[in-house]
Formats: structure tokens, C-alpha cells, sequence
């Protein structure tokens, strides 16, 4: 894998405990993030014939499906930097001639200029470490006329659903240290001037944020328990328990359970989640 060193902190992650948590929940998660990779991919407006781009693809759920809008004549290229995200996204699409699946940092990866028609992703552009040079590398492979289309989330206070359980378990153990909010994230492009600025200035035009807010379903139907799960496998939680002991695991769990057991219904533990719906154009 070619790697800009920049990005080294994130691949790491994603290459370890991050990557491997999100292979083990990829079903569960597919399921509760399929509304938002909806939306999403109805703003890309994939025509049969289109080439397309899936940026931090992932274990492949929205590349299957830019790669059914796309039809036997289109062709979509899945890349990300998780080698296990993207070996559970090959055994679920084989590489053929509609599907190509890369390991690859899209920072400086070498994509063939202006081939693409458009360049996708649900949640798999905020860990650039200099997101202008990433989105001007990746400007390059779009054709004149060329769509961008991303979701990503809007501040962390706006998002319940991962901070509630979060701050639960900051009654046990120290909460992380403040860091810059602009920093690579679930969280670095929740300013809308920020992602206005970088994609201008990766010579993107026509950039458009659309707020998308729903009810993100951290257990997928599967109950209390699972959510609980969950928590302490992704997101702020999980890092916040990381190396700790049984009986501080234990408590953050029951803390948890408590704050989360008003929200579950019928299965589903449904909560707020704010999230950016971006389009721009290449000129």
C-alpha cells in the first residue's frame, strides 16, 4: 500500500482493533447505516454506464450498491487503507469487471485522470490528515462535469448516539484529553465553512450541504444488550475503555445500560444522529 505518512496514525487504526471491530459488526452496522448510504447515493444520481469511486469503502456495502445502480456496463473502485475491511468486502463481491477493490491511501493514490464520473463515500472522508490535498488528488480522477457525493457528521453534541453512552462511561474512567475539533475524526468536517473551504480549495464548485437528521438504531433490532455491545467495540466508548480493567468494564457497562434503556423500543435502540449530506461538482 502506498501511504502518505501524514495519514500513518489513521491506517494503523483502521488496520487494527478499528478495522477488525467494524468487520466483526459490518451486518449490524450495514443495517443501521443503510438509511444515511441511502440518501447519500441518491444524491450521487448513479446512471446505468457511470465510473465510480468509493472512498473508504469499507467492507463494501455502498460499493455493492453504486456497482447495482451502475449496471453490467458501469464500474466502481472500492478503496481503503483496512486490509480486513476490504478482505470481508471481496468475499462478499469478488473483484470482476464491474468491481475493483484497492488497499491503497486515496491521499496519493495514483488514479487515472478524469476517468471517473463520480467520487462517493459514507463516512470515509474525515480521517485525511490534510483533507485539501486529499480531495485535490481525488479531483484529479474525475472527469469535467464530475460528482461528488459524501455524508458525514455535523458536531459531536448533535450526535447522541455516539456521546450518550460516551459520557456515561466518563463517570469511570478519564475522558479523552481536548485535541483539535479539526482534527482527523468522526467529527473533522462537522463545520460547514471547514468542508466549504477544503473543497474550494481542491477546486471543487456547486458545493452543497444538506443537514439529514434521523434516528440511528445502535442495536439493529438486536436489543439493549447488543447496543451495550457495541458501544465498547466503535466509536468514543470504545476508546475510552480500552486497557481497562474488568471491574471499571463492568461498571461502564451498567452505566451504559442505564442511560441507554430509555431509548429501546420493540429491539431497536434508536437515538439522534446530525449528518452533512455534500455535493459538489468539478468544473
Amino acid at each position: 500500500m502506498n501511504a502518505d505518512e501524514r495519514n500513518a496514525g489513521q491506517i494503523a487504526f483502521w488496520n487494527g482493533p478499528g478495522g477488525l471491530s467494524w468487520v466483526e459488526l459490518q451486518d449490524a452496522w450495514d443495517i443501521a447505516l443503510a438509511p444515511v448510504a441511502a440518501a447519500a447515493i441518491a444524491r450521487a444520481a448513479i446512471r446505468p454506464g457511470e465510473r465510480i469511486v468509493d472512498i473508504g469503502c469499507g467492507c463494501g456495502a455502498t460499493t455493492i450498491e453504486l456497482a447495482r445502480l451502475a449496471g453490467a456496463t458501469g464500474k466502481v473502485l472500492g478503496i481503503d487503507v483496512s486490509r480486513p475491511m476490504l478482505a470481508r468486502a471481496a468475499t462478499r463481491l469478488p473483484s470482476g469487471p464491474g468491481v475493483e477493490w484497492v488497499l491503497d491511501d486515496a491521499t496519493i493514490h495514483a488514479f487515472p485522470a478524469r476517468a471517473y464520473d463520480v467520487l462517493f463515500s459514507r463516512f470515509g472522508v474525515m480521517f485525511f490528515a490534510e483533507p485539501a490535498r486529499s480531495f485535490t488528488n481525488l479531483r484529479g480522477a474525475l472527469r469535467p462535469g464530475g460528482r461528488l457525493a459524501f455524508s458525514c457528521f455535523r458536531a459531536p453534541q448533535m450526535n447522541p448516539w455516539m456521546m450518550v453512552p460516551a459520557q456515561a462511561a466518563y463517570a469511570h474512567v478519564p475522558p479523552p484529553p481536548s485535541t483539535d475539533p479539526d482534527a482527523p475524526g468522526p467529527f473533522a468536517f462537522a463545520r460547514e465553512e471547514r468542508v466549504r473551504g477544503i473543497l474550494a480549495a481542491a477546486g471543487f464548485e456547486s458545493i452543497g450541504m444538506e443537514p439529514f437528521d434521523l434516528e440511528l438504531d445502535i442495536a439493529s433490532g438486536r436489543g439493549l444488550d447488543w447496543a451495550v455491545e457495541t458501544t465498547f467495540k466503535i466509536g468514543a466508548t470504545s476508546r475510552a475503555v480500552q486497557g481497562q480493567p474488568p471491574v471499571i468494564r463492568r461498571a461502564v457497562a451498567e452505566s451504559i445500560r442505564r442511560v441507554l434503556a430509555p431509548y429501546e423500543r420493540g429491539g431497536h435502540v434508536s437515538l439522534p444522529a446530525a449528518i452533512w449530506l455534500v455535493t459538489a461538482i468539478s468544473p
